[in-house]
C-alpha cells in the first residue's frame, strides 16, 4: 500500500469522524429543542394532582382521550378563556402584522439598495441600530404614545408598528445587494414602467424566498407575542390565545391539565405552519447567504 493510500483512507476517516460527530451534535440540540414541546403535550393527557407527582415524559396511557376531553371540557368552561376568540383575535393580529411587515419591510430595503441618494448609509445604520433596542426599554414611551392617539385597548397598536421592523429589512436588504440585478429595474424603467410597477411586479417575485422567509419569523413572533398584548390589551374580547392561557392561573387553585392543554392548543397551530413552510425558511436562509 503506497503512501497516497494511507493518506486518502486517514483523510476519509477523518472527515468520516467529522460527520459523525456533528450529527450527534445536531440530534442533541434537535432532542433539547423537542423536549418542551414534547412534555407539554404528555402533560395536556394528565390531571393535575398526577403532574404535581412527578415529571411525566410519557402520555397517559390507557385514558389519553378522555383526559384530553375532561381537560378541555373544564377549560371550555372558564369565563376567561375561549379558544374560538383567542384564536380569531390572534390571527387577525398576526395576519395582519405579517402583511405589513413583510410588504413595506420589502419596500424600504427596496429603496435602501436600489436607490443612490445621499444619507443612505447613516439611515441603514439607524435602521440597524434600532435592531439593538429591546422592546421592553420602548415600551413606556410607546404605551403612552398610543393612549395620546386613542389606540389603546384596540388591536391597532400590535399592528401598525409592524410596518416598522428593523431586523426584516436588514435582511431582505442583504439578500437584495446580493441576488437583485439593477439591469432588470433599468430595463423595467426604460420600458415605461414606473416605480411602484416596477417594485411590485419586478422585484416582488424576485424576493419570494427573503419574503417567505421573514413571512414565518413575523408569523410566529407575532402569534407568540405575550409581552406587548399583555400591557396594550385591556378588553377581554380582544385578548390573544396567550393571554388567555396565562389567565388560567389561579390564586387557590390551578388545572394543570387544562393549562398544559390550553398551551397545547395555542401552540399546535404555529407547529403545523412551521411544518408546512420550513422549506422555505431553509430556501431563503440559503439564498440569502450566496454571494455573486
Amino acid at each position: 500500500m503506497s503512501s497516497n493510500d494511507v493518506k486518502l483512507r486517514s483523510k476519509s476517516g477523518s472527515i468520516a469522524a467529522y460527520s459523525a460527530l456533528v450529527y450527534v451534535v445536531v440530534i442533541f440540540f434537535a432532542i433539547l429543542a423537542i423536549i418542551p414541546f414534547w412534555y407539554m403535550f404528555m402533560n395536556a393527557t394528565w390531571d393535575t394532582y398526577s403532574i404535581q407527582a412527578g415529571v411525566k415524559l410519557w402520555p397517559n396511557f390507557g385514558h389519553i382521550f378522555s383526559q384530553l376531553k375532561a381537560n378541555w371540557a373544564y377549560l371550555s368552561n372558564r369565563s376567561t378563556f375561549s379558544f374560538t376568540l383567542g384564536f380569531k383575535n390572534s390571527a387577525i393580529i398576526t395576519v395582519s402584522s405579517t402583511a405589513l411587515t413583510v410588504y413595506f419591510s420589502a419596500l424600504t430595503a427596496y429603496g435602501l439598495s436600489v436607490y443612490d441618494f445621499k444619507g443612505r448609509k447613516l439611515i441603514f445604520t439607524i435602521i440597524v441600530g434600532v435592531m439593538m433596542v429591546p422592546t421592553a426599554v420602548n415600551i413606556t414611551g410607546f404605551y403612552r404614545l398610543m393612549g395620546g392617539m386613542g389606540l389603546l385597548g384596540t388591536r391597532w397598536p400590535l399592528i401598525l408598528p409592524a410596518i416598522a421592523a428593523p431586523s426584516t429589512v436588514f435582511f431582505i436588504k442583504q439578500y437584495l445587494d446580493t441576488s437583485l440585478s439593477k439591469e432588470i429595474i433599468e430595463a423595467a424603467r426604460i420600458d415605461g414602467a414606473g416605480e411602484f410597477y416596477t417594485f411590485n411586479r419586478v422585484c416582488l417575485p424576485i424576493m419570494v424566498p427573503a419574503l417567505a422567509t421573514q413571512g414565518i419569523f413575523a408569523f410566529l413572533g407575532s402569534w407568540n407575542n405575550f409581552f406587548a398584548p399583555s400591557i396594550l390589551l385591556t378588553k377581554q374580547e380582544l385578548k390573544t390565545l396567550p393571554l388567555m392561557v396565562s389567565m388560567l392561573y389561579g390564586d387557590r387553585y390551578t388545572d394543570y391539565g387544562a393549562i398544559y392543554i390550553g398551551l397545547s392548543a395555542s401552540v399546535f397551530p404555529i407547529i403545523i405552519a412551521y411544518a408546512f413552510l420550513q422549506r422555505y425558511i431553509i430556501q431563503g436562509v440559503a439564498a440569502g447567504g450566496v454571494k455573486e
